[in-house]
């Protein structure tokens, strides 16, 4: 009589004696598998070796992608390195404005960069960078919480470009004071390319590149 045994039960036995291939070496060899890599019956041991050139290349390919990403990341650190450093190196606090776009147009090669202030002091009245502020995109700056960064909905502050019937994507940044709810300007950078800036990239970055923008740009305000 042939007694039928549970898969469950053979696995937790060879599980239990880790030695039961030491004693019986010559079933590693009788043992045969279906291959799925060429489809033809192998060994225990040629696919023990299938396995784990599996799970070699599965981890070369993670690997392979995290270097990627880092090389990604320090690259942008090297561009925010070079913007910091134009802003730094600005004459008085009026050119500011002039630093931030320039700095990033030539940073990060974005083709359109601009930005608008409001309650600034007195002596900015007139300037481009405080001119066609309505106060819907004042309200629209109060309600972004984050970075706007995705395709261009025809946004009143994208008209503020060089050249905005070009723009498809775009990003917008709400300019606060630390602490602060109630923004005193936005950020804008367009492009023509609608996957320069997208609704799936990170804004880890934009938001850091917000907050320097206002450091620097917070000494025009009244």
């Amino acid at each position: 009589m042939t007694v039928q045994l549970d898969s469950t039960l053979v696995a937790q036995y060879i599980t239990e004696h880790p030695n039961f291939f030491d004693e019986h070496t010559d079933l590693l060899g009788e043992v045969k598998l279906a291959s799925p890599v060429t489809g033809r019956a192998v060994s225990l041991q040629e696919r023990q070796m299938e396995v784990m050139r599996e799970k070699y290349k599965t981890l070369e390919l993670r690997m392979s992608n995290l270097m990627r990403l880092a090389s990604e990341n320090e690259a942008i650190a090297n561009k925010f390195h070079r913007w910091t450093k134009v802003l730094l190196e600005s004459e008085d606090v009026g050119s500011m404005p002039h630093a931030v776009v320039s700095g990033l147009k030539s940073a990060f090669d974005v083709p359109q960069v601009t930005v608008r202030l409001w309650h600034t002091a007195p002596d900015y009245a007139g300037e481009w960078f405080t001119k066609d502020v309505s106060d819907d995109v004042r309200i629209f700056a109060n309600s972004l919480l984050s970075p706007y960064c995705g395709s261009n909905k025809d946004f009143e502050a994208v008209r503020w470009l060089d050249d905005p019937a070009s723009v498809v994507s775009t990003v917008i940044i709400p300019l606060r004071k630390a602490g602060d709810k109630q923004a005193f300007g936005l950020l804008v950078m367009g492009s023509s390319d609608a996957n320069r800036f997208t609704s799936l990239m990170a804004t880890d970055f934009l938001v850091h590149m917000g907050e320097t923008s206002s450091t620097a740009l917070a000494w025009l305000l009244a």
